[in-house]
């Protein structure tokens, strides 16, 4: 598929006003959490920008799903980490608004221009076909060559232990191998299970960086929605666990949680199959993406006029309920950060669609019917799903003045 050299996608003229902002990568992104983390603990080769404090134990806990604003509005189903919420501190989510994106920033400390994983599912240029980059990857790509950029896990591992906790699905998982490889992994099935198995590793090192993974919350969230009983019960069962983490971790440990992206709620009958008009679909090769982010990639005889017909198309049928653009114009507001690697340009589409109102867009060609059965979804620009929290919920500082406290009133 034809593509631009890195000297033309800089001579683009500038994106359109109308588009939102970029993810703040470099600043207060989740790309800056763990590699923040890592200087704290001394990692040479990294940059303490989000300012953390001093520690010498760094639990990252990862909630997947917990946008900040559903953190809010749902706050009282988590009472313990409602009591954060005053000094929370707002971090972007990577683009798109999906998993592997910001699991990948928060992996690497890389915005996906460069680590590669650009959407849910993607283009392989090499293979010419749609590859998915979460549960399912393709045989014929191999994890290390797609991300090939060392992991924080990786390069910390060389200076001080390093530690996994998650489920044990994903020890060996590609999405791991790519973007969280390095260190020890521990696996823990339930939450609790993981919780204990965290504060054992802790406790049984001087030093340490521990990145803690939860996904109940995420997967409530698509098959009930953000808004239904069933995610408040996750969010419930979270709450204690994370107060229970806290209350258990050795002195002189940092505890911070963040997430890797929000969530919006999609009425069935906002759910929509875009294969059914021609128009969207004329002279596209593939489709991909998410149903709230959208790729679209020309066939490479699409001809010179193909993308503004297309463009045009899904400007005139959803252009006041989505964002569309070109890949040239995403590159361009930096939505994949500063700047894109070459091999990674191909993998995003010719033309994207991101939602801004709570539609969700499905090319049933391509995926299985029960997609469209899926309630919660995120992938878009909206601040519902971009902006992901960063709570600390134990200092070292905190903990000494607690256990000085209590030994004073023995």
């Amino acid at each position: 598929m034809p593509t631009r050299s890195a000297d033309a996608v800089a001579a683009i003229p500038s994106v359109p006003e109308s588009l939102p902002a970029a993810p703040a990568y470099g600043n207060r992104s989740v790309a800056d959490v763990l590699s923040s983390a890592a200087a704290v603990l001394g990692v040479p080769g990294y940059e303490n920008r989000l300012s953390l404090p001093a520690a010498r134990r760094v639990c990252v806990v990862m909630v997947d799903g917990l946008g900040l604003s559903l953190l809010r509005k749902r706050a009282g189903h988590a009472p313990f980490l409602k009591g954060f919420l005053p000094t929370a501190r707002t971090l972007s989510a990577s683009f798109p608004t999906t998993t592997v994106a910001s699991l990948a920033s928060l992996g690497t400390g890389l915005a996906p221009g460069r680590h590669g994983l650009v959407g849910y599912d993607v283009l392989d240029p090499e293979q010419d076909k749609v590859v998915n980059m979460l549960g399912s990857w393709d045989a014929g790509v191999d994890p290390l060559k797609w991300q090939p950029y060392p992991t924080i896990l990786e390069k910390a591992a060389e200076h001080l232990p390093v530690a996994t906790v998650s489920l044990p699905r994903f020890a060996e998982s590609p999405l791991t191998r790519a973007a969280l490889r390095g260190g020890t992994f521990i696996p823990a099935t339930g939450v609790h299970a993981r919780v204990s198995a965290a504060v054992d590793a802790l406790a049984g090192a001087d030093s340490m960086l521990m990145y803690l993974y939860w996904n109940e919350l995420d997967k409530a969230g698509h098959r009930y929605g953000a808004a239904s009983p069933e995610w408040g019960n996750e969010l419930e069962e979270l709450d204690s666990a994370l107060k229970r983490l806290v209350a258990r971790v050795p002195a002189g440990t940092l505890v911070l949680l963040t997430a890797d992206h929000g969530m919006v709620d999609v009425p069935v009958t906002q759910r929509f199959d875009f294969s059914t008009q021609p128009a969207l679909i004329d002279g596209v090769r593939h489709t991909a993406g998410e149903p709230r982010m959208v790729h679209l990639y020309l066939e490479p005889d699409a001809g010179s006029g193909a993308l503004d017909r297309l463009k045009a198309a899904w400007q005139a049928a959803y252009g006041t309920r989505a964002w569309v653009f070109t890949r040239d114009e995403a590159v361009q507001a930096g939505y994949f950060g500063p700047g894109v690697d070459a091999a990674v340009l191909p993998r995003i589409g010719d033309l994207m669609i991101a939602a801004r109102e709570p539609i969700a867009l499905f090319d049933t060609r391509r995926v299985a019917a029960t997609a469209l059965d899926v309630t919660g979804q995120h992938g878009s620009l909206t601040r519902a799903e971009c902006e992901v929290p960063l709570l600390v919920l134990a200092q070292p500082e905190q903990r000494k003045n607690k256990s000085s406290t209590t030994q004073g009133g023995k």
